[in-house]
């Protein structure tokens, strides 16, 4: 993919804008977790309930830890060793991480992905919000086409690029309890 194209994408980011992006399993809509109105936007593409949260994908950890606390070194550990990759954890929200993104939850839900063209965006843009890029009760989008047929004109721009077909959404996990929300 040519950077002028993440180049783009992350304008569109930082600018306020809503952006369809591939991750390890199905395409992503994101956009700058710290502008309230453009998760909003984000939330009423996918018809999103905000009080559910969201995901925030980085490049790397230290890109996340403003919006989070650690748990136990243990169960950190075991957070550190699966990344970058399909890993979705919850770790607890810092008090000041905005409740647009932790919805109703005392928890946010982060990943370092190992995604190349998602990393290379969030290298530019620092973590963004990550959601599935469908509406709310369709099939995650898997290609572009899908992508477009969704939202069409309503996206600020795209990335395009292949995700892995065979894998299922990210796992999802609760780093405190180990308890699993979304098995792999």
């Amino acid at each position: 993919m040519p950077g002028w194209r993440l180049r783009l994408a992350a304008r569109a980011v930082r600018g306020g804008g809503v952006i369809a992006y591939p991750t390890e399993a199905v395409y992503g809509l994101g956009c700058d977790p710290l502008n309230p109105v453009a998760v909003l936007d984000l939330l009423a593409l996918k018809g999103r309930s905000p009080a559910k949260g969201l995901i925030l994908i980085a490049a790397d950890y230290d890109h996340l830890r403003p919006y989070v606390d650690e748990v136990a070194a243990v169960a950190m550990a075991a957070v550190r060793a699966s990344w970058p990759g399909p890993h979705t954890w919850l770790l607890p929200a810092r008090p000041t991480t905005p409740v647009w993104l932790t919805g109703d939850h005392p928890t946010l839900a982060v990943r370092v992905t190992a995604h190349p063209l998602a990393a290379a965006l969030c290298r530019l843009t620092g973590p963004l919000v990550s959601t599935s890029a469908n509406p709310a009760g369709r099939q995650p989008a898997r290609d572009a086409l899908t992508v477009r047929r969704y939202f069409g004109a309503d996206l600020d721009a795209m990335v395009c690029g292949a995700v892995d077909r065979s894998r299922g959404p990210s796992t999802i996990r609760d780093a405190a309890s180990g308890r699993w929300l979304r098995p792999g």
